[in-house]
């Protein structure tokens, strides 16, 4: 096989039938969202750059603090907002909206309040966002420690929290 015909495979693997790459779907399969308990989220700027400073912060605590009110059965627990990303825990009780849609609802309002304040740029998240099923309270108190104390942490390590 000629190299040519290895690169159209591997091509092949990385798009669709309409040409646009595939995306890994990072959510746990056959796993609803909407089920009772508490997800860590974490939520980046797109290609991470530092857009959250002052007046940006202001605008996202707000709209994190309104799913509150948007959606019965959101509880924000917890949260940090750092210069290019969110971390927040976010718990479901009786809630009829997934967790996809809260935060998708929560990046597009966002966009739009910081489009209005000046934000000139096209896009301001990422296209995806990072969840956690949070399984026992042990693993809560320390992913709770970990937004609190480790903000600038790259990524959160699970074997250590679950001390597995």
């Amino acid at each position: 096989m000629s190299v040519v015909a290895d690169l159209g495979l591997q091509i092949k693997k990385v798009m669709s039938k309409n040409n646009k790459k595939f995306r890994k779907n990072i959510r746990l399969k056959n796993y609803d969202y909407k089920t009772n308990g508490a997800y860590f989220v974490t939520i980046c700027t797109n290609f991470k750059r530092n857009y959250i400073n002052k007046k940006e912060r202001s605008i996202i605590e707000q709209e994190l603090m309104l799913l509150q009110k948007r959606f019965p059965g959101v509880i924000i627990d917890f949260y940090a907002i750092m210069p290019n990303h969110v971390h927040s825990i976010i718990f479901l009780e009786s809630s009829t909206i997934s967790l996809s849609r809260i935060i998708q609802t929560f990046k597009s309002i966002t966009t739009l309040q910081l489009k209005k304040s000046g934000f000139n740029r096209r896009v301001f998240w990422q296209r995806n966002f990072y969840e956690h099923v949070i399984r026992n309270d042990e693993a809560l108190k320390n992913i709770r420690e970990y937004v609190m104390n480790n903000p600038i942490a790259e990524r959160i390590n699970m074997e250590e929290i679950y001390g597995e």
